[in-house]
């Protein structure tokens, strides 16, 4: 393992427990990848964050067909739509799943975010759409979220969750914390009345000045 490698690992880990810590996940239940050359690397399935160590962390070809690994543990269950979105989308470094609360309630409701808010922009259209149902773990659901990721950075996932992508692993995290925010704005603007939906032309100035902003 190269320092590189070792130092991407680490950073994994430190991203799973920040998310755990700051609320943005609980338990297990969300998992991060992020590219290495021609590797994925992967959180463990159903292992604490807090135990986590460099070594453990699966490594997945990303040419590959899907199902082989090495490492002592094997990768999260939700290896495939990391795996899928690497392949896909070459403008991808990683990938941050979590079960965040107010991005979760909206995908049980089957809820895509409108643009709501200016930062909607941040995730490449006019909103945030809302996969299919699928089980976890399945190719479906692999194929449900690659739909929906269409021109997008950020997902939600029917009745599960909520998925960001982006170039760098600090990126997907920005992103999932904005998601969440999104979601959480959007959640409560229902609440009285619902929200005044931005133009497409008001979300496309926006992105223009999203060409030079910093993280």
């Amino acid at each position: 393992m190269t320092s590189e490698e070792r130092q991407l690992r680490e950073a994994i880990i430190a991203k799973c427990r920040w998310m755990n810590a700051s609320g943005l996940n609980q338990g297990t239940s969300g998992n991060i990848s992020a590219r290495y050359k021609e590797v994925m690397l992967i959180t463990p399935s159903a292992t604490p964050y807090d135990a986590l160590e460099p070594e453990m962390i699966a490594a997945m070809p990303i040419d590959g067909e899907g199902g082989e690994w090495s490492g002592p543990l094997k990768p999260s269950t939700e290896w495939r739509f990391h795996l899928d979105i690497l392949k896909a989308r070459a403008d991808v470094g990683a990938v941050v799943h979590t079960h965040s609360t107010f991005a979760t309630v909206l995908a049980i409701a089957r809820k895509s975010i409108p643009a709501c808010h200016y930062m909607i922009a941040a995730f490449g259209g006019t909103d945030i759409r809302c996969a299919e149902y699928a089980t976890f773990g399945t190719a479906a659901l692999s194929r449900n979220a690659l739909q929906a990721l269409e021109g997008r950075s950020g997902c939600l996932l029917a009745n599960h969750g909520a998925i960001a992508a982006g170039v760098t692993l600090d990126k997907a995290m920005w992103l999932a914390v904005e998601l969440e925010t999104l979601a959480r704005q959007y959640y409560h603007s229902l609440l009285i009345g619902g929200p005044l939906v931005l133009s497409d032309e008001a979300i496309a100035e926006t992105s223009k000045g999203f060409a030079t902003y910093g993280m």
